[in-house]
């Protein structure tokens, strides 16, 4: 007699329980309502990708879990599942551009896999929500600068304190670079995006010790990135450090754009931050990042920029902007720490009674007509004292239970069971209260919006 496998976790591999899960469905049925008010349509691409255009397309940071069949031995996996969604999206683009119409903006929600090691926010398995706008020759800055405004609309939809989009520039990383003699500024900006993490004093010792500037380049670097404004203040401070370059210019005259647009948001609702950099090798000009008050630690949950070689195949130039959500980053944080939870446990509003065997085509009869209404609606399964039906409903969090008619004088009656008041009910008129229709997002104080 074989013994059972004994089961354990797989650490970095998230599985909700059933009223956590009706939370994440929640905030995804929000993020998909918000990207199709802004026009972006639903795309869902393969999970995996050629191993050789992952590896090829910059994400050199993260690792890649590679596919292959458990027959094949010794043989080498040519396939690797995506890691992020912005990858598929080029290979997708390019595949597809004879038949999509351009501007193409889509939305896309599905999980991706990354062989990080699982950390608080950080998982190998999750879901992320992208919306990226791609052109075909060319794209507007118009869409840079519609990107915050969607990253505030939508972070403010979300159950968390308040959020705040950051915006830079490649460009004036890059100018600013050549304005300084420098060509590659690719280890500066990888450097520049740890300054949340490591402070400025850990930037410098990278800068000095593995990009090889002078103090003196340094001490500019960080004056750089230490410029941060509500509105256009920033162009002066740049100005002021007394670097110049063309593309040091054209990437402030972008920013300048992307800040302009959002004058009509609350104030401080997005910031120019010039240490903004995105590790990714693709961004090439304006770069998104997000802070929750109160959570500087949990990092951006909403984060993108502009891509202009990404997508781009054949000679033919296919640019593209976009951004990407964190949902599992956020959920581990609010829903895993009790700060989120559904209103019930159950997407069932009324439990439909059941008197006796005999009585079992009555109950289904009104629990269609209910279902008919939009009104969610279950059978119990045998039939129990009322007691223990309606004990059932409650421990499973159904705020109604529904009681058929036993004679031919009686009616339906259906009764609440938070406040216990039971009234006549007809299965093709009633309605319960809309707060009771479907489960609710409720949070405590800490992440309330």
């Amino acid at each position: 007699m074989s013994q059972r496998a004994q089961i354990t976790p797989l650490s970095g591999f998230p599985e909700w329980l059933p009223e956590q899960r009706i939370v994440e469905q929640m905030l995804l049925d929000r993020i998909r309502r918000l990207a199709e008010l802004y026009g972006f349509v639903p795309l869902e691409t393969r999970a995996v990708e050629p191993l050789e255009h992952l590896v090829h397309q910059g994400e050199t940071s993260k690792e890649i879990y590679t596919v292959g069949r458990l027959q094949d031995e010794g043989a080498t996996a040519d396939l690797g599942l995506h890691f992020d969604l912005t990858v598929p999206l080029a290979r997708y683009v390019q595949e597809f551009r004879g038949r999509l119409r351009f501007p193409f903006k889509r939305y896309q929600i599905q999980k991706v896999w990354r062989g990080e090691r699982p950390q608080d926010g950080r998982y190998r398995e999750f879901y992320q929500a992208d919306l990226d706008v791609v052109g075909d020759g060319e794209l507007s800055l118009h869409f840079d600068a519609e990107m915050p405004a969607i990253m505030h609309e939508l972070l403010a939809a979300l159950p968390v304190p308040t959020a705040t989009v950051l915006v830079s520039n490649r460009k004036v990383l890059d100018g600013f670079g050549r304005g300084l003699g420098r060509d590659d500024t690719t280890g500066i900006i990888r450097a520049l995006d740890k300054l949340d993490k490591i402070g400025a004093d850990g930037v410098r010792e990278l800068l000095c010790g593995e990009v090889g500037t002078t103090d003196g380049e340094a001490d500019r670097w960080l004056a750089l990135a230490e410029i941060r404004s509500p509105d256009l203040d920033f162009v002066d401070a740049v100005t002021a450090l007394g670097v110049s370059d063309d593309l040091l210019t054209r990437g402030l005259d972008e920013l300048t754009t992307v800040v302009a647009a959002s004058a009509s948001l609350p104030r401080g609702a997005v910031v120019a931050d010039l240490h903004i950099a995105r590790g990714l090798d693709y961004y090439t000009g304006t770069v998104f990042e997000s802070t929750i008050a109160g959570h500087s630690d949990l990092g951006s949950i909403c984060s993108g920029g502009r891509y202009d070689d990404l997508a781009s195949g054949g000679g033919h130039p296919l640019p593209g902007v976009g951004i990407s959500v964190g949902v599992s980053r956020l959920l581990g944080r609010f829903l895993g720490g009790g700060q989120l939870r559904a209103s019930r446990a159950t997407p069932t509003c009324v439990l439909v009674a059941l008197v006796d065997e005999g009585g079992r085509g009555r109950s289904a009869a009104i629990a269609r007509r209910l279902r008919t209404r939009g009104i969610a609606a279950e059978v119990f399964h045998e039939p129990l004292r009322f007691g223990k039906q309606i004990r059932h409903a409650d421990r499973r969090g159904i705020p109604f239970v529904w009681f058929p008619a036993r004679g031919d004088d009686d009616t339906d009656s259906v009764r609440d069971l938070r406040s216990g008041t039971q009234v006549p009910a007809d299965a093709d008129a009633w309605m319960p209260p809309d707060a009771d229709l479907h489960p609710a997002i409720e949070s405590t104080a800490a992440a309330a919006p």
